[in-house]
């Protein structure tokens, strides 16, 4: 069995990166956007984006566990969340925030869900962290940080109180 282990000079100023992401997005305050977070790490990250931008609509959430196409290889989420979104997102421009843009498979999972809710008029995805290791064509707009990551490495999110981000080895 792998144990993840972090090492704590792999830590990202996270308040950095959120400054960075938030002076990008202010573009997209004319458009009068919706944000969403995806659960649970994405719904932190826009929590903190949120807050400085001053958006006046609530922030609106996904869970998108039943929208993943692996939960048959790796099992529900125990702690299946509503989703919630404060507006009716036809013809609406969407910020969608995650945490960490890997493999473009929780991405795509939202997509499929905030469409089951209407068409949005476009929708700008921000993440905190893009890595390496995509499997289908989704790109963020808006990054905190690129970082190129071994297959034996992944990064965890903890909060949200007070957010950390660290790169994890994982041993065999």
């Amino acid at each position: 069995m792998s144990v993840p282990k972090a090492d704590p000079k792999s830590r990202i100023d996270i308040d950095a990166q959120l400054e960075r992401m938030a002076q990008e997005l202010r573009a997209y305050l004319e458009l009068d956007p919706i944000m969403i977070g995806i659960h649970t790490g994405g719904v932190w990250v826009a929590e903190q984006l949120h807050d400085r931008l001053g958006l006046k609509e609530a922030l609106g959430t996904l869970d998108i566990s039943f929208y993943r196409d692996d939960f048959t290889r790796v099992g529900m989420n125990p702690e299946v969340k509503a989703s919630h979104l404060p507006a009716d997102v036809g013809e609406r421009h969407i910020i969608l925030v995650d945490d960490v843009l890997h493999t473009g498979r929780t991405i795509r999972a939202a997509l499929n869900e905030i469409f089951d809710y209407g068409r949005p008029a476009s929708v700008a995805l921000a993440v905190l962290v893009e890595r390496n290791g995509r499997e289908l064509p989704i790109q963020a707009d808006v990054v905190g940080q690129h970082l190129e990551l071994g297959a034996d490495q992944h990064i965890k999110l903890a909060g949200p109180d007070t957010l950390r981000l660290d790169i994890m080895e994982v041993d065999n």
